[in-house]
């Protein structure tokens, strides 16, 4: 077993196949209900999901004592509201730092402080006092000697920007390139901290289906957007919003600031009008993004080694937030605790991982004839979006020296139809790990495969399965 692992690590690494070190997954928990678990029963559910990275939308003292000593990283945020006391006297400033962050870390490890959110889209006219309260609230880390553990930064929608499409013509809105996005970028890179950016591709296909493949918004197999300003080729949406802010940052000079994306998901659940919320388009979403994060591939056309941190939005279904049914359905998890759509979570590299929901079909959804299996069944199936080309050098290694027995692949045989490398490298990889035993290692093939506890289809040969 240790010889063929060896030896395909090996093969890849010649081939060039051999994925960057991976970006992390992380978790938006909001509390805009009536109806949640204790903070205590929430830190608990992190923790039996491997969830080990928590956004805050405050800083919420009982949520962070719960988190003590648990190993999970906790972002904390100066609410909207206290953004203008922030700006207007460094005492405050000191005095939230004391009191919100310098109380509890490191008990509990707190990465990063979020300053605001979304603050140039409130209603209120926050922006002016944005910067200095940045400053200030550095100077307060500084002061406390804790800036080098603890960043800062302040989450912007995309809104911000004056053009996004094509990607290469991102650029930030004039009223707020100079006077805000600048001085911000500037102060980011010299405290070596990172651009937080909301993005949503939920919200430009629901606008846009008839013109924006739901594939490309899922991160499923899909023709492709070709940027006419630079060449570059998409397949998701979301790596053209983000390329988007990255291009407007270029056109600033801030090229060197990375970028954490603080906030992504996709509605379960919607009004008849919003087009594309489902469970399973939910699940297909969350699912392929963190595959793709923990297999090191969350880099984007512009940037493709850039390793992005993802939190994505959110814990818990919040039945108190305004707006549309979709507002109230982006959680995970039910407050009962009890999964949104059906996925299988396991701990993988300090994050999340996600398979694929059972409820296929919906949505927009294709049908795979999948059937969930016993308790305790497990197969190997191929992941799609690390592309064909992975998928074929893993396949073929798979079917050679890795001696899975792909006979019911080849031509003529029962499972040869489709004739594709995603439907043959499932078969292959299932092969595959059958043979050893089920054990983690033997289904991942650099992030080209994955456990699922649903039994999959290659056409019409269901594959074999072990607990």
């Amino acid at each position: 077993m240790e010889t063929l692992l060896l030896s395909y690590l090996l093969l890849l690494s010649a081939a060039s196949f051999l994925t960057a070190e991976a970006g992390s997954i992380g978790v938006n928990y909001g509390r805009v209900a009536n109806n949640l678990p204790t903070a205590t029963k929430v830190v608990e559910l992190l923790k039996s999901q491997g969830i080990t990275q928590v956004k805050l939308y405050d800083a919420d003292a009982t949520v962070l004592k719960a988190l003590a000593g648990t190993g999970i990283h906790a972002v904390v945020t100066l609410p909207n509201e206290q953004l203008a006391a922030a700006a207007s006297r460094l005492s405050f400033a000191i005095s939230w730092i004391q009191h919100n962050v310098a109380d509890f870390h490191p008990s509990t490890t707190i990465r990063a402080i979020a300053v605001g959110n979304e603050v140039f889209v409130d209603t209120r006219n926050l922006t002016t006092y944005l910067i200095p309260a940045m400053r200030n609230l550095h100077s307060a880390l500084v002061r406390l000697r804790l800036d080098t553990d603890i960043k800062l930064s302040s989450p912007i929608a995309l809104t911000a920007l004056q053009s996004s499409y094509p990607s290469s013509a991102g650029s930030f809105r004039p009223d707020l390139a100079d006077s805000v996005i600048r001085p911000m970028l500037d102060l980011l890179r010299q405290t070596n901290s990172s651009l937080m950016v909301n993005a949503y591709p939920f919200f430009a296909y629901e606008a846009n289906s008839d013109v924006i493949s739901l594939d490309y918004a899922l991160f499923r197999p899909n023709p492709g957007v070709v940027d006419a300003g630079n060449g570059l080729k998409y397949l998701s949406l979301l790596d053209a919003q983000i390329d988007a802010v990255y291009a407007a940052m270029s056109q600033l000079k801030y090229d060197d600031v990375p970028i954490v994306i603080s906030e992504t998901g996709w509605p379960s659940k919607g009004d008849p009008k919003e087009t594309g919320a489902s469970a399973a388009n939910a699940a297909a979403y969350n699912g392929n993004l963190v595959r793709r994060v923990l297999t090191g591939n969350a880099g984007t056309p512009r940037r493709p080694k850039a390793d992005i941190d993802v939190y994505l939005f959110a814990l818990f279904n919040e039945n108190q937030k305004p707006g549309p049914t979709s507002e109230r359905n982006y959680g995970l998890f039910y407050p009962n605790e009890e999964k949104v759509y059906e996925i299988d979570l396991s701990l993988n590299k300090g994050g999340v991982r996600w398979n694929e929901d059972r409820g296929k079909g919906s949505g927009g959804n294709d049908g795979s004839g999948s059937q969930e299996g016993k308790a305790g069944e497990k197969w190997c199936v191929s992941n799609a979006a690390v592309g064909r080309e992975r998928l074929q050098a893993a396949l073929d290694y798979a079917c050679g020296e890795g001696g899975a027995d792909c006979r019911g692949i080849q031509p003529g045989a029962t499972c040869y139809d489709p004739n594709t490398v995603e439907a043959h490298s499932t078969f292959a990889f299932n092969s595959y790990y059958q043979k050893n035993g089920r054990v983690a290692e033997s289904c991942d093939f650099a992030g080209a495969a994955y456990v699922v506890s649903q039994q999959p289809k290659v056409g019409k040969c269901s594959l074999p399965a072990g607990a």
